[in-house]
């Protein structure tokens, strides 16, 4: 269920971005072979007009054909090379080039705010009110490896209760993050045992706490895990687009100054690639969020269609990009890049990027069993 949930979510925001490059090359004329669902092994297509609907074999997202995008001599001067993509001015070029990245944007716009319309997941402070929030609750944020809550807690698991010996956190206690920490360093060792809710199901489990986890605090006794008070944020119709504009700005932002960020680690040789997913780590991301349940999972959504929009604009060839700064090229130079220069480059690129996938989702996998 979790590879299919990926597989929909992937072909959704490959679409969109391809149905971006695809609306705006139509409305501006340049000739459009295909557009395809899935890619090569064709299953079966339908021509309505000049263009061709396909749906193929492999379900890993789609694309748009593009007549003169990879071009060749005829495309510069045959019958129809009016229709042209490489004919027409830069402008529309460079329009066609980033509808993709666009459209992601606009994706990302429209299920933040569905997802605040929905209920919003919103981390808020003790004590603090929302008006259109339901009561906070507990959530594991995060779980430190190899320490005590490792084997028997889990990001995203509710906590309902906790208790050691006959002492148990009641009231707003129980909603504290602050008083839970507290009460795991009191116990002075002693096995806590919490009851839980992961993924809908109620479970109890235990944990013994142990000194030195959090090298912060290397005497007081800890856990291993972080919580934080979640509360679902359900916003009227005007509030959730403005809510969500702002969620998409904020993380477009953020996304965008942390790959910046970890290029310039990576040339310092400095980069801590731990915390980078591929394809694998995605999936199981995906799952995650999608047994949280459907605000989570749109939410995970539109990040992840945030963050194509951001790689595909990086400047390198294949990507939309690469192909943006050859137009910006040909623009200042008055001179148009030879076709066999343009088509290597792209190609080499094309390796180079399937060569960096290949790397990443061995991490991936290595990290699964690690």
């Amino acid at each position: 269920m979790t590879l299919l949930i990926f597989l929909i979510v992937l072909v959704v925001l490959i679409l969109v971005h391809e149905f971006g490059h695809f609306i705006v090359a139509k409305l501006s004329g340049i000739r459009v072979d295909e557009f395809g669902i899935g890619f090569p092994p064709k299953l079966f297509g339908k021509k309505y007009g000049e263009t061709e609907y396909t749906v193929n074999a492999l379900p890993i997202g789609g694309f748009v054909k593009i007549y003169g995008e990879d071009p060749t001599e005829e495309q510069y001067a045959g019958a129809d090379s009016e229709r042209s993509f490489v004919r027409k001015p830069r402008y529309i070029q460079a329009a066609v080039l980033v509808a993709g990245v666009v459209m992601n944007i606009v994706l990302a716009f429209v299920l933040y705010s569905t997802t605040y319309m929905l209920g919003m997941p919103t981390a808020v402070a003790e004590g603090e009110v929302r008006p259109y929030m339901d009561t906070p609750e507990l959530y594991v944020t995060s779980v430190l490896p190899d320490s005590p809550a490792a084997t028997t807690l889990q990001t995203g698991d509710q906590i309902v209760s906790i208790a050691r010996d006959n002492s148990v956190l009641t009231g707003e206690d129980a909603l504290s993050p602050r008083a839970v920490s507290n009460f795991i360093a009191q116990s002075d060792a002693q096995t806590v045992t919490l009851d839980i809710v992961r993924h809908g199901k109620p479970l109890e489990v235990t944990v013994t706490p142990q000194a030195g986890v959090v090298p912060e605090s290397p005497e007081r006794a800890a856990a291993g895990f972080t919580l934080s008070l979640v509360g679902m944020e359900r916003l009227p119709f005007l509030q959730a687009l403005v809510a969500g504009a702002q969620n998409t700005y904020q993380t477009l932002v953020h996304i965008t100054v942390g790959l910046g960020t970890l290029a310039a680690q990576v040339v310092h040789g400095t980069a801590d690639l731990t915390h980078v997913a591929g394809p694998v780590g995605i999936v199981t991301m995906v799952g995650d969020a999608a047994a949280l349940g459907l605000s989570w999972l749109l939410t995970f959504t539109a990040f992840i269609s945030l963050n194509l929009a951001v790689i595909n604009l990086l400047p390198i060839p294949a990507l939309d990009g690469g192909r943006l700064v050859f137009v910006i090229i040909e623009g200042i130079t008055r001179r148009t890049i030879k076709p066999v220069i343009a088509r290597t480059v792209n190609q080499v690129g094309f390796v180079a990027l399937l060569l960096l996938m290949v790397l990443v989702t061995a991490h991936d996998v290595l990290r699964l069993f690690s």
